[in-house]
């Protein structure tokens, strides 16, 4: 199989699957019938950028360079609202949340990495987030969803 062919293989990997060392890329490409070694998986490593980001446990694993990074976001966005977040309120399909000065952003963005089926997206000013809920009916239980990450 060609070099092209191997080097996207490991794009969709790394992409799909956890990969913490080249032992394990080694592995999976062999799974998907590539027959390597694990120099030439080092050389295709550099090739193609890959970097190392955070993982589960904090491990750290195989990624293209611009792959965005999505931390386990559960523990974060407790940890976001318990801390961050001051009140909430909500009309038709859209959630006010005010918070903090200077921490919308980042809880903007735990929301928007949340992968919440009934969010559309967020806006995150200095102290004040947009969130989008689609339906609109979903709203009361996404604010729901948000109440309980101040008690768990």
């Amino acid at each position: 199989m060609t070099k092209a062919r191997r080097q996207l293989k490991i794009q969709e990997i790394v992409r799909d699957q956890p990969i913490e060392t080249q032992e394990e890329l080694v592995n999976a490409l062999r799974k998907a019938g590539f027959d390597v070694t694990q120099a030439t998986v080092s050389r295709d490593i550099k090739e193609l950028g890959l970097i190392k980001i955070p993982g589960e446990n904090n491990v750290s694993r195989y990624a293209m360079p611009n792959q965005p990074i999505v931390r386990h976001n559960d523990e974060r966005l407790k940890r976001l609202f318990k801390t961050s977040v001051l009140e909430m309120d909500y009309s038709e399909n859209l959630i006010v949340i005010k918070t903090m000065p200077g921490e919308a952003m980042g809880v903007a963005s735990a929301i928007d990495n949340s992968n919440w089926p009934e969010i559309i997206g967020t806006i995150g000013g200095d102290d004040n987030i947009l969130v989008i809920v689609k339906p609109k009916k979903a709203a009361p239980t996404v604010i729901n969803r948000f109440n309980n990450l101040f008690k768990e």
